[in-house]
């Protein structure tokens, strides 16, 4: 199945949703472009608000030409000199103009050594096209040269009710079965990361063509895994080390868990057999000091895991991949979560027994536990249960769960 995500890419300006006023701002600086004083214009907001794609949908309806490149491919300022510098010198064949998209410039190094943005501030002097950087945060002291240079638009976070307008639109079109309020709730959840929001659809409803309650309970688990995604894209979607060792320092899964997610999608993300390979030498060997952690308690060893299993790996291969990836949780993972989600039910029904009964939890659990749902077999008897111990909707279904009613 195709990916939503890559099905519904915004074909024009209207197709991008809660970003009106950042466009039309955007598309009079492209059209009006040699009447204005700064040549680029920098347009920045968090992942999924739809920068990249408002300047694709911009281009189509103008017939501009888009060349795109990404900061954090580049290691120096000769590649950012050879990949920009000729894109601005040639000339575009078949369409009335073109305009050069310097995406994600947040990786760029502002150091001598690499002299990135130094050599993008010049280009932008040099520049017969209009030129778009696109940024999370602007606001470092190293862009302060870009700035300078550069018209600053903001695209602002996605209300829920914007998401909310992306889901109706494809579920409409996916023929995707859905309760309004639901559709609300799951936008609320999106964070105003309108790529996320559509993954998380696509992961909810692909298999049943239908949005649920049910579903919103799933997605809890994926709300815990928000990050792991965000992480993974920062390993293998860049060859900047300074971004990918950063990837974990926010994520809540622990060691295992990590070695578990980066080993299921790593032979999806690296295809050049010889990158693969550097890359799994960089997970075997943090799989040792793992194990040396584990048997003589040297926790020191953690920040070499760390550097392995990111930068490592991110600089495993020569450039980025450009195909789209979608990551998925090793089936391993998925046991364990359902294994512990069962046994939170079970404890959270032993624990309201053991308050009514003045009994140890660890007792009901191994004494009452296991005739609790041959009890509910029975309607009368269930329904005094429920009310008895005031169980809520969640820890019913478990319990109907355990038998056939």
């Amino acid at each position: 199945m195709q990916p939503l995500i890559q099905k519904y890419i915004p074909k024009t300006t209207k197709d991008v949703f809660g970003q009106d006023d950042s466009i039309k701002q955007l598309k009079n600086f492209i059209v009006n472009f040699k009447k204005e004083k700064k040549k680029s214009a920098l347009i920045y907001g968090s992942s999924g608000t739809g920068k990249t794609s408002s300047v694709y949908t911009i281009a189509n309806e103008i017939g501009y030409e888009v060349i795109e490149v990404n900061a954090s491919d580049f290691r120096n300022a000769e590649q950012i000199n050879q990949k920009v510098g000729n894109a601005i010198k040639q000339q575009s064949l078949f369409a009335k103009g073109k305009i050069i998209l310097v995406d994600e410039i947040d990786g760029l190094s502002g150091h001598e050594d690499r002299g990135g943005i130094q050599a993008i501030t010049k280009l932008i002097g040099d520049s017969s096209y209009p030129i778009i950087l696109t940024a999370t945060n602007p606001f470092d002291n190293k862009f302060s040269s870009l700035r300078s240079k550069s018209n600053l638009m903001e695209f602002k976070q996605l209300d829920y009710l914007s998401i909310f307008n992306i889901f109706k639109k494809i579920c409409d079109n996916e023929k995707i079965k859905y309760d309004e309020e639901i559709l609300k709730a799951l936008s609320r959840r999106a964070g105003g990361d309108a790529r996320a929001a559509i993954n998380d659809l696509q992961m909810l409803a692909q298999n049943k063509k239908e949005l649920t309650k049910e579903s919103l309970e799933e997605l809890a688990e994926r709300n815990k895994t928000d990050s792991i995604m965000t992480a993974l894209n920062k390993i293998f979607k860049t060859t900047d080390i300074k971004i990918a060792i950063s990837a974990f320092d926010n994520v809540k899964e622990d060691l295992d868990e990590q070695l578990l997610w980066i080993d299921e999608n790593l032979p999806k993300e690296y295809t050049k057999p010889q990158e693969l390979a550097k890359a799994y030498e960089m997970l075997s060997k943090a799989d040792v000091f793992k194990r040396r952690i584990k048997r003589w308690q040297h926790y020191r060893f953690l920040v070499y895991i760390n550097a392995l299993i990111t930068a490592g790996i991110a600089s495993a291969k020569n450039e980025k991949y450009k195909n789209l990836v979608q990551y998925k949780p090793t089936g391993r993972i998925l046991k364990l979560w359902w294994a512990n989600q069962k046994a939170a039910k079970k404890k959270e029904i032993a624990a309201r027994i053991a308050e009514k009964t003045h009994s140890s939890k660890k007792e009901i659990i191994k004494s009452t536990m296991p005739y609790l749902p041959i009890i509910f077999k029975n309607k009368e008897m269930r329904s005094n249960i429920i009310n008895y111990l005031n169980l809520n909707e969640e820890e019913v279904e478990w319990l109907k769960s355990q038998v056939k009613i």
